[in-house]
Parts: structure tokens; C-alpha cells; sequence
């Protein structure tokens, strides 16, 4: 049944200290990142640069991100990939730190831009590690659990980010989120120094770290 499938899914991930290491700073990093929710707000408010200027914005951490990607067809991350992906979500985290402090149309376009850029490398890092720790039979359900996580992340992530803003109002609610998400970067790395060393081919199917 569909709920078994899913419940050896799970079972599975949190058999695994990588696996469940890499969703969970994936959720929670996403959970407190979502700050990209507030930003008509910000070009309308604080910006001032209206719809247009909200428009360039949205654009700018997409450009990042496609280019790191093709960057990343060349030069992949992945000689040490733990490491990589912590270092990509303190980044992305710092960016949203700075994008919320900004009061430069311009600036705040290079810290989206640079925001694109590390969730780019995190997805491809943190894709790249499930797909070697998952066994072929077991592939479709650890994609439902990584799916699950991450579309509930980037939803409940907006919704924290509209509730912290209501809170807090707009910039000390980004501020909040960049921060958060470098406090989970920080907590993983402490609790996965193990993992720092390992090179791709040290990360096995079998591996249960």
C-alpha cells in the first residue's frame, strides 16, 4: 500500500545519519529561509521600486541559480561534499541575512543573486548524496519522503516567514530567517563532523553512518 511504502521510506532515512542530516538541514534551512515570500513587500516598502523592481528581483536569484548550475557542469562540488553543502547553506543563509538589511535596489539584486547561487549548490550536493545512499530498490520511496520534505518546507516557509514579519515586521523577520538558517548550519556541522571528510566514493547504498 501506498502507506507502508512511505512508512519504509521513512524508516529507511532516519537509518541513515546522512540522509536524514542532509533532508533535515534542507527543511529547516528552507523553513527559516523562505524570506523570498516578503519580497513584493520589500521592493514596495522599503525599495521602492515597484512592481518592475519586484520582478528584477524575483528574476535575479533564479539567474543565479541556473548559472551556478552550468558553472557546475564544469566544475562540480563535490570533492568533499558534506563540507560543500554545509558552506552552501551558511552562504545561502548570510545571503538572506544581507538581502534583508540592503537598502540598495542593486546590492539586494547581488545578494538574491548569491542566495540562487548557494540553494543551487545545496540541491545539487544534497540530490547527488541521496541518490548514492539510496539502493535501487528503495529508490522510489526515499524520492517520496525527499519530496515530501521539501515541498513542505518551501510552504510552511513562506507561511513562517508572512507570520515573523507580522511579528516582527518585515526586515528584522528576514534578518531572522538568514540567522536561523545559519544556526542550523552551524548545529549540523557540529553534529556531523564525521561526515566532513568523505568523498563521494566513500558514500555507499549501505552506508548507515
Amino acid at each position: 500500500s501506498i502507506l507502508k511504502s512511505l512508512t519504509e521510506g521513512v524508516q529507511f532515512v532516519f537509518k541513515s545519519k546522512m540522509m536524514l542530516a542532509a533532508l533535515s538541514l534542507d527543511l529547516f534551512s528552507v523553513f527559516f529561509g523562505g524570506a523570498v515570500a516578503l519580497l513584493p513587500i520589500i521592493a514596495e516598502d522599503i525599495l521602492h521600486v515597484g512592481s518592475e523592481g519586484a520582478g528584477f528581483m524575483r528574476a535575479a536569484a533564479s539567474v543565479g541559480s541556473v548559472l551556478t548550475m552550468l558553472v557546475m557542469t564544469k566544475y562540480p562540488p563535490m570533492n568533499k561534499p558534506w563540507r560543500n553543502l554545509l558552506i552552501a547553506v551558511a552562504g545561502f543563509g548570510l545571503s538572506i541575512i544581507c538581502y534583508g538589511l540592503s537598502t540598495s535596489f542593486y546590492l539586494t539584486l547581488f545578494f538574491l543573486f548569491c542566495e540562487g547561487a548557494f540553494d543551487s549548490v545545496s540541491v545539487v550536493i544534497r540530490s547527488t548524496i541521496m541518490q548514492l545512499l539510496t539502493p535501487d530498490q528503495m529508490r522510489g520511496r526515499v524520492s517520496a519522503v525527499n519530496s515530501m520534505f521539501i515541498g513542505s518546507s518551501n510552504e510552511i516557509g513562506a507561511f513562517e516567514s508572512g507570520l515573523t514579519a507580522k511579528l516582527m515586521r518585515t526586515v528584522p523577520a528576514v534578518v531572522f530567517g538568514g540567522s536561523m538558517t545559519l544556526v542550523i548550519a552551524l548545529i549540523t556541522y557540529l553534529k556531523t563532523k564525521s561526515l566532513l571528510p568523505l568523498t563521494l566514493n566513500d558514500i555507499k547504498p549501505t552506508e548507515k553512518i
